[in-house]
């Protein structure tokens, strides 16, 4: 089997990142976002991590691990307004996608997302984690059921019509 690595994305990631914006899967997954990479990579947040998922090293997709409510985009103020009871307060919201085409279909996907959840998970007290695909993305939203997250419903972020998935701790657990 193939080792899957997940490293921080640095600057150096630049040109790499930029063509992956323009993938055609990765358009049809994030068509409206603007991840203005040349600021945000020489930006090390403490409630953020970039990263570059890497199959026998070679960089395949990106994800980002956020916390939701200290983001300073604000992105997920407006939802997590709107359910203040939700254990998603504290939580993380997880960006991904595969940018190498010939690496779609592989199980890459799902890897890196387990990847990414053990290591959210280890962190105690982190409630859940948020994820928000875009509604017509139905092959994203049925890897996500097929690894615990439930669906919470529909929201509007900025442009993009999404459905709004968790996966709670305990539910993470019980895998």
């Amino acid at each position: 089997m193939s080792t899957l690595q997940l490293r921080e994305a640095t600057i150096d990631d630049l040109a790499l990142l930029r063509r992956w914006d323009d993938a055609p899967q990765v358009v049809d997954a994030d068509p409206n976002d603007d991840w203005a990479w040349e600021t945000e990579l020489l930006r090390r947040p403490d409630w953020r991590a970039q990263l570059i998922a890497e199959v026998d090293g070679r960089p395949i997709g990106f994800m980002e691990i956020a916390d939701p409510a200290r983001a300073d985009d604000a992105y997920w103020a407006a939802w997590l307004a709107a359910h203040p009871d939700h254990p998603a307060q504290v939580s993380r919201a997880i960006d991904i996608w595969i940018g190498e085409a010939d690496a779609l279909g592989r199980g890459h996907g799902t890897r890196m997302l387990e990847a990414a959840l053990t290591r959210v998970f280890a962190v105690p007290g982190i409630a859940g984690v948020l994820l928000d695909p875009l509604a017509s993305n139905a092959r994203a939203r049925a890897l996500y059921a097929r690894l615990g997250f439930v669906d919470l419903g529909p929201w509007r972020f900025g442009d993009d019509d999404c459905r709004v998935l968790w996966l709670s701790r305990a539910d993470w657990s019980q895998r």
